[in-house]
């Protein structure tokens, strides 16, 4: 078969490339997220994305929809049953737990990388996608449940989306009280199976507290009559709920009590939350956690409190891009475009470039290579989005000068002495 008649490779569907056009969004994301939880005190780690399938199976729930349709699972060569993480909650305590940091000892971890589920692909959810996360280990009061909301806030806050977002939050009460909401809700469908869909009757024998969660509008009425979780709260869950919701009071925090809020994943108890926007078109989630005391002993290991939140890398930064939040200085692009012009320069092009990098480390310097003509290298210059073209010729080198071209201002390009340079790109640009 001849190399034109070769099928093109590419990319595997929801699986998307990041080009350079597109990667300082999210660089401008990540540098915001990782300044912020240094300065909350939050330690990051790093976990594989391949993890043994029963990690998933055992954390998120045998009958939920990740485990039952969307995880990628696959037997290595070993014969051992292995799958790209849906999530990285239960990596990230399955890595805790290995490594000895939950033994008597707090924890504030944060991690970002990949994730995968094998779901239909749509605007802003992939099936690779990305994702910031954060959990707490060893608090069990509220407080700790209002800190990591306020971090969430506060990057709100700095990326400018404060006035995009909502927050919503509920309880889901401890295991014994969920289990018997559960049989009063069971009990509740079991009167309108008329009304349910499909998905929601599969839903009322594997997870009926998600039923809770359908946007099928023509069950609304009937879910809104719904006996309500928080009626059912235990005591200890209901004092916990009542201080938190003082804490966020007391910090200015506006958030929607959502008593259908109830969260996709079986490890939550007590406090769970969301941030949505509409901003993208439908309401749709940005940011969402809880606490799950339970997940700890039920992968092997002591009871242990916990509490933490996931938001989707691709999602935000969709978001941004839609508001026009990012400033036009972190979209890349360079200061200044050194322009030999001529072969007979270019090493000394190279050596000025090198001088100036370290003399001004914040300089972004893009440094003209591949020849050509004159015309050509000034296209360059310009497409680079440079404000500044510093030319090098044989009669600047005979003088130790460059000359400066303007090229977003009008302004008259200039002769300045080598040993000047710096100075003057000092006030040319500044970061």
């Amino acid at each position: 078969m001849s190399k034109s008649a070769a099928k093109k490779i590419q990319a595997i569907r929801g699986m998307n490339d990041l080009l350079p056009s597109e990667s300082p969004r999210w660089q401008f994301f990540e540098a915001k997220v990782r300044q912020l939880m240094q300065r909350y005190g939050f330690d990051e780690i790093r976990t594989p994305i391949v993890e043994q399938t029963a990690l998933f199976a055992r954390s998120i729930g045998e009958v939920t929809d990740i485990v039952e349709k969307e995880m990628y699972t696959f037997d290595d060569r070993n014969g051992d049953s292995l799958t790209l993480r849906p999530e990285g909650t239960a990596s990230c305590v399955r890595a805790a737990m290995e490594h000895g940091l939950l033994h008597n000892q707090t924890q504030r971890l944060w991690y970002q990388g990949p994730m995968f589920r094998h779901e239909r692909p749509q605007k802003g959810r992939y099936r690779q996608f990305h994702q910031v996360g954060v959990e707490t280990f060893g608090f069990e009061g509220p407080d700790i449940d209002a800190e990591v909301i306020l971090l969430s806030a506060r990057l709100w806050q700095e990326l400018g989306l404060s006035a995009h977002v909502t927050l919503e939050i509920n309880s889901l009460g401890s295991a014994e009280a969920r289990a018997a909401y559960r049989d009063k809700l069971v009990a509740y469908f079991e009167q309108h199976q008329d009304v349910l869909d499909e998905d929601s009757k599969r839903r009322l024998i594997s997870n009926p507290l998600r039923i809770l969660d359908s946007k099928n509008p023509a069950m609304a009425d009937m879910l809104n009559n719904a006996p309500q979780l928080m009626d059912h709260l235990d005591e200890e869950s209901r004092t916990h709920f009542e201080q938190l919701k003082a804490m966020l009071d007391a910090s200015g925090i506006g958030y929607v009590i959502n008593p259908r809020l109830v969260r996709g994943l079986d490890y939550y108890c007590r406090t769970v939350f969301e941030w949505t926007t509409t901003a993208l078109g439908s309401q749709g989630t940005v940011c969402a956690g809880g606490r799950y005391d339970g997940l700890v002993e039920q992968l092997g290991g002591k009871t242990t409190p916990a509490v933490g939140f996931a938001m989707g890398i691709e999602r935000l930064v969709l978001l941004l891009e839609t508001l026009d939040l990012v400033p036009d200085e972190a979209l890349g692009g360079c200061d200044v475009y050194l322009l030999p012009m001529d072969e007979s320069v270019t090493v000394t092009a190279l050596t000025l470039a090198e001088t100036l990098r370290s003399e001004l480390p914040t300089l972004r310097l893009q440094l003209h290579c591949g020849g050509g003509s004159f015309k050509s290298r000034m296209k360059k210059a310009d497409k680079s989005a440079a404000s500044v073209a510093i030319l090098l010729g044989e009669d600047e080198i005979a003088e130790q000068t460059v000359t400066l071209k303007f090229l977003r201002d009008e302004r008259e390009q200039q002769r300045v002495p080598q040993a000047e340079l710096a100075n003057q790109l000092k006030d040319l640009v500044s970061h």
